[in-house]
């Protein structure tokens, strides 16, 4: 067993007692979190580390403890950046050794890799599914993102269409989501038209004024240059040079889904980004977007992207969360499978009985 097990030692440079107690987090908490989600053993005095256990895992170790040291660089004023668990947990989830073995991470097409400056840092894909969902709004002319909530597909494709106003290569940007009721009715919801769709914008809002600022974001919704509008003002519309994107995709209905693609000008790119394990519709009304899934498959200029719990890049309980319902999900389905099976054999015996 100790032949598996590797020890490296690790001396981070220059040596800075500051910058190393924001790395190590308050009581060891970043280092904790490392250690738990590598499987390895890390200890350390002053800026010399060691790192205990298997070889690609204690290598993965010290390219995050690098890369997260470089982060802590004073700013200006002379202050520190500090490490939270949060860019701890998105460093782990970029390391795609915990995945797959290096040869084959290192085989996967990244694409053009969209880096928007914000408040936060350059944004960039973190893991190889990300990654090709980048490469494919590039090259495609409708993308289609599907998967778990947390898995960066709203964020980035937000992020793709940032980049391409910056880069002026589309005019404008639109974002729409359906405005369906999770529990609630619109009519009974306070304010004009305008007041009770906006909550079901709001994610949409969120992550452009964390790209561009609140004030520009502002500005160019006043000049029509952003636009977010519920599904239903799509309706009529051509959207020459824009980038579109539709949000919850799950919750229209085949009409609407049809509508929206339909809307597709010249010069214009949409991403429509779903999961379709979250359908809030009638239980009646066939979602949108898995009808789209089963008509469009085939189609020249579209692409389908289909994301897992490992590119769950919120809390990694998140993950855990979501693979805990795929698996209950999946007992379910063979149970379901099972069920006419024992009833044909139980009606096959009674047919036998009778007939003797």
């Amino acid at each position: 067993m100790s032949r598996h097990i590797s020890t490296l030692n690790l001396h981070l440079e220059p040596a800075d007692n500051r910058r190393l107690a924001s790395l190590c987090g308050p009581f060891d908490d970043n280092i904790k979190q490392l250690e738990r989600r590598l499987g390895v053993e890390i200890s350390y005095r002053d800026n010399h580390f060691q790192l205990l256990g298997k070889q690609a895992q204690i290598d993965a170790a010290a390219v995050i403890l690098k890369h997260l040291y470089v982060e802590t660089q004073p700013i200006k004023g002379g202050k520190v950046t500090d490490i939270t668990p949060d860019m701890v947990h998105l460093t782990v989830q970029e390391s795609r050794v915990l995945e797959q073995d290096e040869e084959e991470a290192s085989s996967l097409p990244y694409g053009k890799e969209v880096t928007v400056k914000t408040k936060r840092g350059l944004i960039k894909p973190r893991s190889p599914n990300q990654a090709q969902y980048i490469a494919n709004i590039v090259r495609h002319d409708i993308s289609f993102g599907i998967g778990p909530a947390g898995t960066g597909k709203t964020y980035l494709a937000v992020a793709a269409a940032v980049d391409a106003l910056e880069r002026q290569e589309i005019r404008r940007i639109l974002l729409t989501r359906p405005a369906v009721e999770a529990g609630e009715k619109l009519g009974f919801l306070p304010g004009d038209l305008s007041q009770k769709v906006d909550p079901y914008l709001r994610p949409l809002y969120d992550a452009l004024f964390e790209m561009l600022g609140f004030e520009r974001v502002e500005k160019l919704m006043e000049r029509n240059i952003i636009e977010v509008a519920p599904l239903a003002y799509m309706r009529g519309r051509t959207l020459n040079d824009a980038f579109i994107i539709l949000d919850e995709a799950q919750n229209t209905t085949t009409e609407q889904m049809k509508m929206f693609l339909t809307r597709i000008g010249f010069n214009s790119k949409a991403v429509v980004t779903g999961d379709i394990t979250q359908v809030d519709l009638p239980r009646s009304t066939k979602s949108g977007l898995r009808h789209a899934l089963e008509v469009l498959q085939g189609v020249d200029g579209l692409s389908f992207n289909f994301f897992e719990s490992k590119d769950v890049v919120r809390h990694p309980v998140v993950a855990r969360i979501v693979q805990a319902y795929e698996a209950f999900d999946a007992k379910q389905a063979e149970a379901t499978a099972a069920k006419p099976n024992r009833v044909n054999s139980t009606e096959a015996n009674s047919t036998q009985e009778s007939a003797k």
